[in-house]
């Protein structure tokens, strides 16, 4: 008797496929947004309704604040092709990404990784000149030209926009920038030729503007992605600075600060400092001593070399001839590095180019 009415029971708590037909829209959505992503895109082949459904605004909404996809640091290296390493601070593990060729257009020989916001990822593609913009997730490209030739891009920036992105660069005496809303370039005047001895750096989003430090006498410029404006961030600099990078927490609107303190161009200390409400710098970590005096025997004084970036929470540290990162966790107020990729060949130096990566369905190329 037992047994027969565990059967009926189970019978019973079966969902008819005619009341399931008949649920409502807006229940369907919320039952279908706690789905996995893997499980939501096979779902998008079973009928029309459901693929339309992925990519309406308010179920994309809905999916983005109900799951959470982790978020790596990606390696970029000239000998790797379609081939990217992704580490997870969060876990401690290593994987792999491999980008599907079908994403790169067939006159593409020659494939650099150059910047990376919100899910996307923005390739040159030199022997074309042109770019190549991606999400890796969705598997969507677009070939975007560069606005005259010959080209040479310095700075390169992708940022992610609400309606789209924008990709801003200096070339000659003149900066870019691409709208994605619009797919054209803008020319504006006013470029400032100091930042070209930093184009390893990209620009840091704070306030509506790209802002770049210089190098001496060390400075912060904005440029405004709305007017095309350039401006100074009028701050005081720390004193006694060999180097100076800028990285800013776009979400929490906060800007920050690394650089090294010593003189004649010698780092004795690595610093952070957080922009105040007053609009000083305040100072919040000091890096510890043994792991400074590997950071400068790694970058051996060539701070050129030398670029940051923000990733989750965590200000890291890179530098273009060493495959490690020296990067600092806001939450525990402490300094780590993240040892070499061990996917990587122990022979290869030099363009190692790290990214925040951070994978998005519905980022649009």
């Amino acid at each position: 008797m037992v047994v027969n009415a565990l059967k009926s029971e189970t019978r019973s708590t079966k969902m008819d496929p005619k009341i399931w037909s008949k649920l409502p829209q807006e229940l369907l959505e919320h039952v279908l947004c706690f789905l996995p992503l893997k499980t939501l895109l096979n779902l998008r082949s079973t009928c029309k309704n459901f693929n339309s459904l992925v990519f309406s605004a308010p179920f994309v909404s809905k999916h983005s604040s109900a799951s959470h996809l982790s978020s790596f640091l990606l390696l970029s290296h000239p000998r790797f092709y379609c081939h990217f390493p992704l580490y997870d601070i969060t876990i401690g593990s290593w994987r792999n990404l491999t980008v599907a060729v079908s994403l790169f257009p067939s006159f593409a020989s020659q494939l650099n990784l150059i910047s990376s916001s919100n899910g996307l990822v923005c390739f040159s593609l030199s022997n074309s000149s042109s770019f190549l913009v991606c999400n890796v997730l969705a598997k969507s490209s677009r070939v975007i030209q560069h606005p005259f030739f010959p080209f040479s891009s310095e700075l390169l920036t992708l940022v992610s926009t609400p309606k789209g992105y924008k990709i801003f660069m200096l070339c000659s005496n003149y900066a870019f920038l691409y709208d994605s809303k619009d797919h054209s370039w803008t020319r504006y005047d006013g470029f400032q030729p100091l930042l070209i001895d930093t184009f390893h750096q990209e620009g840091a989003v704070y306030k509506g503007s790209l802002c770049f430090s210089t190098p001496e006498p060390f400075s912060i410029v904005c440029f405004n992605l709305e007017n095309g404006e350039w401006g100074n961030l009028n701050t005081e600099m720390p004193r006694e600075l060999t180097f100076v990078r800028v990285v800013s927490d776009a979400v929490e609107g906060k800007l920050y600060l690394v650089g090294g303190v010593g003189g004649n161009g010698i780092s004795r200390s690595v610093s952070l400092w957080e922009l105040g409400k007053g609009g000083n710098w305040e100072e919040l970590e000091r890096l510890p001593d043994l792991m400074c005096r590997k950071f400068v025997s790694v970058c051996y004084h060539k701070y050129e070399q030398v670029y940051c970036f923000w990733h989750q929470g965590t200000i890291c540290v890179c530098c273009h001839t060493w495959p490690e990162i020296l990067y600092y966790k806001l939450s525990s107020r402490s300094w780590h590095w993240l040892p070499k990729c061990p996917l990587m060949p122990h022979n290869w130096t030099c363009g190692f180019r790290w990214f925040s990566f951070a994978p998005q369905l519905y980022a649009l190329a």
